[in-house]
């Protein structure tokens, strides 16, 4: 991973913890979060760390399992980190679908965040 700019090393770490919490406890996702920082799931608003963890905690399945196709990050000139993610989830006994998701990562006090986060399922002719 040290040939990757700092960035996608960066943005790769944080999508692989990310997943990581969202499968096993997304309860435990406050800690990425700030009370500035807004969501877009499928089209809804959530802004703040309370209103993103109660929204992505009362999600309707028990179990979640994200594999992910392909990420790419970008630098922004004021020194936060773009990350959009492709990939496939399967939620408890449902069908494969996919999906695509976005953040917007800042540094703030020697700790990468998720200001801004976006979320789609890639669902064609609904």
């Amino acid at each position: 991973m040290g040939d990757k700019p700092i960035w996608e090393q960066i943005g790769s770490s944080f999508v692989q913890h990310y997943y990581q919490l969202f499968d096993a406890d997304r309860t435990q996702l406050g800690a990425i979060y700030i009370d500035a920082s807004c969501l877009t799931w499928e089209g809804q608003q959530f802004q703040g760390k309370a209103a993103i963890v109660e929204k992505l905690s009362s999600l309707p399945f028990q179990k979640i399992q994200h594999s992910i196709t392909a990420q790419d990050h970008q630098p922004t000139p004021d020194s936060c980190i773009l990350s959009m993610v492709v990939g496939q989830l399967k939620a408890d006994d449902d069908q494969v679908l996919g999906f695509h998701q976005t953040f917007l990562l800042k540094n703030l006090q020697g700790a990468w965040v998720c200001t801004n986060e976006v979320f789609r399922l890639a669902l064609h002719n609904v």
